[in-house]
């Protein structure tokens, strides 16, 4: 019994110190016994001792909000556990505020008493920013659907004609008196509202557009609870594609005045004229059998003019019509004349008197025919629907957003996975070939060879780099900073590389502007665009042009710049003179691959690359240019707290005996055939025993037969069959002590809480090279 419990108090030591998240123990007084190195990293802190030092010299409250603790203390001493505590808190080594969830218990002893506490400290601060963030974006969202006229709504319908609203604007509350919420939680509520005679036309029109056909929108009634019946006109378009289903967004509009007002004209003409004006529709009534035509003062006023500045004849709006519109009109026209259409409906521009251009919408019938049919009286009205085009026209602009942000998603998605197979590759490559080198002795001739090779596969790997960069998965290391100097050590640079004839002119603002970026990835940003610059010139000589300024981003240049946020921004420029772009070059100039120059003369992934380094620092980027008058990329970085974050250096370890790496027993497996084989060249190499597999089941069947100790297994995550997790939990039921290393080259959350459930405490990232891993085995053998 003696012996088991030390063991388990062993494994306790064990998991305390290896646990992701931050732990501690406190006496019943609140003084701190124990504290994890995930607690000490939270508090800042350069090890346990230290912190217990300050932290119990201290004595403070780190919450933030006055009576937290007190909260927090109540509820230990009244329940004896506490779960989910999220609060905000100041760290003690530097006062940096952080969100924290915490969980804590009391632990008593064999009579009863409360012994000491135990908890537990995870650092959400990430997690509350992206929530924050998203909620942002939902307001801002809300905010401008709210400055369009009706009910905006984005719903997503599936082939079978499900549907499942995903945004609805506060719009609804006008038309149905029902809140977003309501819509939202039961996406059957609008249809309960639809007037029975209605229903099946709604249908039929509905299923033409899932058919394929485009919407021209479509005129309802709905019945409220009150019995008042309203008429609406809907609109959407497809603006994703999903599996099994459509996402599409729309507009509804309460048209229940103009409807009105239409009945009204059939009962009455005097009435309906009067009633349609009252409205704010104009009215007009042509007599073709005499040419003249009736034009009320309301169709007048809607253009600028007053009562006598407009004759009554149909060719004095005609000749005010956009010509663009002139051969649609009359199409709608004669359709309607000859009887192929019920009613004339047409959208057309017409010039006021101040020269600008309003929409309106023309709607009419034929009231009077010959004995030939041929029409004598046509009346109609005039409604000024300028406010709905220009909603349409900036629905548009969303719905092109969205689907180019689609686009670069999934080739950055697509490029990300090309660039991790190519690593595999690489990685075999550059193993094998320095195990190759040593083997062949410094003298040897291949060494010439062997060193080409090694420089082309060094190259080779930069260029995946790039990838990664334009994919936005490389590791970046993101710190306040002054943009300033950054800017001037690249432009340092870039003067030595500029060719005869290219000048470089600096015009950089006398603020630092603090940015929180990657210092590499910013200079690389710098480098691309000012090499893009000068390449554009060709042999000619020209002018490069380096600006950087503080800017104000309005809501309108926030939403022209990718819907980025509202702020203060560092704009750091680059400008030249030389042959500029088209449109149709503009539009593709950020696409991985796409290169206006010669065969051999670039990869086109420079602008890429920008472009995805860009997006990852939470900026934007904008290209001014036409042919003929240069170009001017504009790169937008948010401004950062003039606080400097405290950067604490990493205490050097102390020497240790290191043991013999002789005879001791690894288990590597990789999927990748070839990885696996020069792991175990490489391991062996290193005086380890090495048993590599191909997959998970292999090595799970090996260690079922062979009982002898593994000293270490590791293991790639993403293998067909078992995965490294799956076969981690099976290796752990044969064998519960053993210890298991994760490989990944895309670690996150989910992988790690994957991983500590499966007793796996090792999670490591995909090495860059086979010397990385053996440092890493090496590692993790002499921490055992």
């Amino acid at each position: 019994m003696h012996a088991h419990g030390a063991a388990l108090t062993a494994d306790f030591s064990s998991l305390f110190q290896f646990l992701p998240i931050g732990a501690y123990r406190s006496s019943r007084e609140g003084m701190m016994l124990r504290a994890n190195p995930a607690l000490v990293q939270i508090n800042g802190y350069q090890d346990e001792s230290s912190m217990l030092e300050g932290v119990n010299r201290a004595n403070s409250d780190w919450y933030v909000q006055p009576g937290r603790r007190a909260e927090f203390r109540a509820l230990l001493e009244r329940d004896g556990v506490v779960r989910g505590f999220v609060s905000e808190v100041t760290r003690q080594r530097d006062g940096a505020h952080l969100w924290v969830n915490e969980n804590a218990h009391g632990v008593y002893g064999p009579t009863g008493d409360l012994e000491y506490y135990e908890g537990t400290v995870e650092d959400i601060t990430d997690r509350v920013a992206a929530q924050k963030a998203q909620f942002e974006a939902n307001a801002q969202l809300r905010l401008l659907a709210g400055q369009l006229p009706g009910m905006a709504f984005v719903v997503r319908v599936t082939d079978q004609g499900d549907t499942q609203y995903r945004f609805v604007s506060d719009g609804v509350r006008q038309i149905y008196g029902l809140t977003p919420d309501d819509v939202l939680r039961d996406p059957g509520v609008l249809a309960r509202y639809r007037h029975p005679d209605d229903a099946r036309h709604f249908l039929e029109h509905v299923h033409r557009i899932h058919a394929g056909e485009p919407d021209h929108g479509m005129e309802f009634r709905i019945v409220l609870p009150d019995g008042r019946i309203r008429w609406l006109f809907r609109r959407s378009d497809t603006v994703a594609e999903e599996p099994g289903a459509k996402v599409r967004v729309g507009i509804l509009l309460d048209i229940t005045a103009r409807k009105e007002a239409e009945l009204a004209l059939r009962q009455s003409e005097a009435l309906w004229k009067l009633a349609l004006d009252s409205a704010g529709d104009g009215v007009w009534d042509w007599n073709m059998a005499t040419g003249e035509e009736y034009v009320s003062s309301r169709i007048k006023a809607m253009y600028g003019y007053t009562e006598g500045e407009l004759d009554n004849s149909p060719v004095e709006l005609d000749k005010r019509t956009h010509p663009d519109d002139i051969p649609q009109m009359r199409a709608d026209r004669q359709a309607h004349f000859e009887g192929r259409a019920p009613l004339y409906r047409n959208e057309h521009r017409i010039r006021c008197k101040d020269g600008s251009w309003k929409w309106v919408l023309s709607r009419g019938m034929v009231i009077e025919r010959d004995e030939q049919g041929k029409p004598l009286r046509m009346v109609g009205t005039h409604t000024d629907i300028s406010d709905l085009k220009q909603a349409e026209a900036q629905q548009r602009v969303l719905e092109t957003q969205l689907r180019e942000s689609q686009k670069m998603e999934a080739i950055g998605t697509l490029a990300g996975g090309v660039a991790h197979d190519f690593n595999n590759l690489l990685a075999a490559i550059l193993g094998n070939l320095a195990l190759a080198r040593e083997d062949v002795g410094p003298d040897h001739i291949a060494q010439e060879s062997l060193s080409e090779i090694n420089r082309a596969a060094i190259r080779a790997r930069q260029l995946v780099q790039q990838i990664l960069a334009f994919s936005r998965r490389q590791a970046q290391e993101l710190r306040h900073q002054p943009l300033r100097p950054l800017v001037e050590e690249t432009l340092g640079l870039m003067r030595s590389l500029l060719p005869a004839g290219v000048q470089l002119v600096t015009q950089l603002d006398g603020d630092a502007l603090p940015v929180l970026a990657d210092a590499t990835q910013v200079q690389q940003v710098l480098m691309n665009l000012c090499t893009n610059a000068w390449q554009a010139m060709g042999t000619r000589a020209g002018q490069i042009t380096v600006a950087l300024r503080e800017v104000e981003v309005d809501a309108s240049l926030a939403l022209q710049l990718s819907r980025i946020e509202m702020g203060r921004y560092a704009c750091l420029s680059v400008a030249d003179n030389g042959p500029g772009m088209d449109a149709e070059t503009q539009r593709r100039i950020f696409e991985p691959f796409f290169t206006t120059k010669a065969p051999g003369a670039g990869t086109g992934l420079g602008l890429s690359v920008v472009h995805g380094i860009v997006k990852s620092h939470q900026g934007a980027i904008a290209v001014h240019s036409a042919p003929g008058e240069g170009s001017r990329f504009d790169v937008y970085l948010p401004l950062a707290s003039h606080v400097p974050v405290a950067v604490t250096a990493p205490v050097p370890a102390g020497p240790a005996p290191a043991p013999s790496t002789q005879g001791r027993l690894i288990v590597y497996v990789d999927d990748y055939e070839a990885l696996s084989f020069l792991a175990g060249r490489l391991l062996r190499k290193q005086g380890y025993r090495v048993h590599t597999f191909v997959s998970g089941e292999q090595a799970l069947g090996w260690m079922r037969e062979h009982p002898e100790p593994v000293d270490l297994l590791v293991t790639d995550q993403n293998m067909p069959g078992l995965s490294g997790v799956e076969l981690a939990r099976a290796v752990r039921q044969l064998r519960p002590q053993q210890r298991v290393a994760i490989v990944s080259g895309h670690v996150n959350d989910q992988l790690l809480a994957a991983a500590a459930d499966a007793g796996v405490a090792d999670v490591l990232g995909k090495q860059d090279s086979m010397d990385a891993l053996a440092d890493a085995v090496r590692e993790l053998i002499e921490g055992v």
